[in-house]
């Protein structure tokens, strides 16, 4: 293992195929802003996968502790001002160019240093690791966003307000069982996150270009140093396959899918016509033409950021089908060229919605007023007939609707109950009502809350235990996430560790 004098590392060839280094036109429009991209957010776990392949090179007696201690000081130097995009000196490449790094600082090579692997499997591993570091923060900020959306629904479960099907008032809700119905979007997208987190945390190193590697690489010890549950188990699958990306643009896509209908509640209830809730200045906008006018376009940035959700999801999936399952630069980079945005949209969501939550103010006689407009009763009223008088359910429902109608033509308001008109309205249909009086009480605003006894519904009572058993469970769920962190955070400490030189550049995610 005699080591090899390294003269300028800048003449050594990178090539003995091609005679000319990437055209202008390729570095600007390619290989630079994806050199760029690499730096700024995947050069830490370049360095951590380096570090995996020194100890393996060691482990296999390959290269000495001290050749790779020395190798080691200088990955740690290769920071993102260090390292640029060259198409003379590395290709434009970030591998290449962390290879002239070190080469550059060596006195002596050790010759076996890269023998036996390729790009393509480091790649992958190193996309993989940025994106479950991703996937980890996105996941902790859905927990803090559901801890908020929890406690403001806590202090709103009594108060009344219409609830709407087709755009129409159709019974009596709460603030509190409209933000519970959020608790459980948020909780079923954690946990489809966490078991997307499982099923992608295999490592991809030690695959090779293709079909493997010649040398005993232990593939189990570098995915374990690599905080990975394992290898992944088919060298082709391993270099070949992005269903990882696939599968956590799939799982954002469809929390926005949602977050966009319940935002969509909320732009409507802030507006002029419902005034239901009210954000502060802070979180307001202005009308540059009429000076009456408080905006909320905070609320339209969410919405249209969960479009990008979608769209970019659909974007990763168009541009990996129909090309060959094999390594392809047009599946490995030109894909997932949006995969950052894909993760800054979904932060930009979470952070936003959250914000928003914790400054919703509820006005509870608008609230109160809307459901006093309408008979938001007249599904219990019906029920009562049925069920207390003995009128046909189909035939309650009709002497009901002529309640109504009559009502609305008398222009006699709906929240003052009309116990001769139930009557008539019922004989006329051929019903003798026993008590009609006693049939239209209780039928306001509280009565309708209460009236609710089936598990799930808006009752305050109900919506309190809901909210008690969703922190149970977000409180599970906090803490398997913890878990894995914990698990990445202690395997990249190991793998900063090794050889005894360097530091930890933060566990959450290298710089």
């Amino acid at each position: 293992m005699n080591g090899q004098p390294v003269g300028d590392p800048t003449a050594m060839p990178l090539t003995g195929r091609l005679g000319r280094t990437p055209s202008a036109v390729l570095h600007e429009h390619v290989l630079a802003p994806q050199f760029q991209f690499e730096v700024e957010h995947l050069l830490g776990w370049y360095r951590v996968v380096e570090r995996v392949l020194l100890a393996e090179y060691t482990r296999m007696g390959l290269i000495t502790e001290s050749e790779a201690a020395a190798i080691a000081v200088l990955l740690d130097t290769a920071t993102a001002d260090r390292i640029t995009a060259d198409p003379a000196a590395n290709l434009s490449d970030i591998c290449l160019a962390l290879e002239r790094h070190v080469l550059a600082g060596l006195t002596t090579v050790p010759p076996a240093w890269h023998v036996d692997r390729s790009r393509n499997d480091i790649q992958a591993t190193a996309q993989l690791l940025y994106a479950r570091s991703e996937l980890l923060d996105i996941a902790e900020a859905l927990v803090e966003l559901t801890r908020v959306a929890r406690h403001r629904a806590d202090a709103v479960t009594h108060l009344p307000m219409p609830g709407y099907t087709h755009l129409q008032a159709a019974q009596v809700s709460t603030p509190g069982f409209f933000l519970s119905a959020l608790v459980e979007h948020c909780l079923r997208t954690l946990r489809r996150l966490l078991a997307t987190y499982d099923e992608i945390n295999l490592s991809p190193l030690g695959a090779g270009a293709l079909t493997g590697q010649e040398l005993p690489w232990d593939r189990d010890r570098m995915a374990l140093l690599l905080g990975c549950a394992g290898p992944y188990p088919h060298a082709l699958t391993a270099v070949a396959s992005r269903a990882w990306a696939l599968e956590i643009a799939g799982e954002l896509s469809h929390f926005g899918v949602g977050t966009s209908r319940f935002v969509t509640d909320l732009m409507a209830w802030a507006s002029s016509a419902y005034g239901f809730v009210e954000l502060p200045d802070e979180l307001a906008g202005i009308s540059a033409a009429m000076p009456q006018k408080k905006n909320y376009p905070v609320l339209e940035r969410i919405r249209g950021r969960t479009a990008h959700l979608t769209s970019l999801a659909l974007d990763l999936a168009t541009a990996q089908r129909a090309t060959p399952y094999s390594n392809m630069v047009e599946v490995s980079k030109e894909a997932g060229a949006y995969l950052h945005d894909l993760f800054r949209s979904a932060r930009g969501v979470l952070a936003l919605l959250r914000t928003v939550l914790e400054n919703l103010d509820w006005r509870p006689e608008a609230m109160r007023a809307a459901c006093d407009r309408e008979f938001l009763g007249g599904f219990t009223l019906a029920n009562r007939l049925t069920l207390d008088e003995n009128v046909p359910w189909r035939t309650a429902q009709v002497i009901v609707g002529r309640y109504v109608s009559a009502k609305l033509a008398a222009g006699d308001p709906l929240d003052r109950p009309d116990a001769s008109l139930l009557a008539d309205l019922a004989e006329a249909a051929g019903y003798r009502l026993t008590d009609p009086a006693a049939r239209l009480r209780g039928l306001d605003s509280e009565g309708q809350l209460a009236v609710k006894c089936s598990a799930g519904s808006a009752r305050p009572d109900q919506v309190r235990d809901l909210l008690d058993r969703q922190g149970v469970a977000l409180d599970a769920l906090a803490g398997q996430l913890g878990r894995r962190r914990a698990t990445v955070e202690s395997a990249i400490r190991e793998v900063h560790s090794l050889f005894a030189v360097g530091s930890p550049t933060g566990a959450r995610g290298p710089a």
